[in-house]
């Protein structure tokens, strides 16, 4: 069964990209509707946006001992290569498999606690 065309271009784009034209349409009905919200849009975007990488930089001061690519089998940005079909990018350690998720989980949990918190106060 052969894929059109179309499919094929459009699965060679980033996975984000249909998200990213809806943001800018809507942002466009923004700017067209009633322009002086778009600052105000913009500004709590910006401080969304600022509000996750101080999460991540929390997490990161906070456990400097337990990042999650810790538990990786291998550094992986050293690899340049994707993995072949049916395997894993990045393997875990068979034994850390437990530490890993929750390493991740608690990176997740303090990011988005830290975003909401922004959110809430705005």
């Amino acid at each position: 069964m052969n894929t059109p065309p179309i499919i094929t271009a459009l699965r060679r784009l980033p996975r984000t990209t249909s998200w990213l034209i809806a943001t800018a349409v809507l942002l466009a009905a923004i700017a067209m509707f009633s322009p002086v919200q778009l600052p105000v849009v913009l500004y709590k975007a910006a401080l969304i946006a600022l509000a996750a990488v101080l999460g991540y930089w929390l997490d990161r001061g906070l456990f400097p001992y337990s990042r999650p690519d810790g538990y990786l089998m291998r550094e992986w940005r050293e690899e340049s290569i994707p993995a072949p079909d049916g395997k894993v990018d990045h393997p875990v350690v068979p034994e850390y498999r437990q530490v890993f998720a929750a390493a991740l989980l608690r990176r997740a949990i303090i990011v988005g606690t830290v975003v909401l918190g922004v959110a809430m106060g705005m």
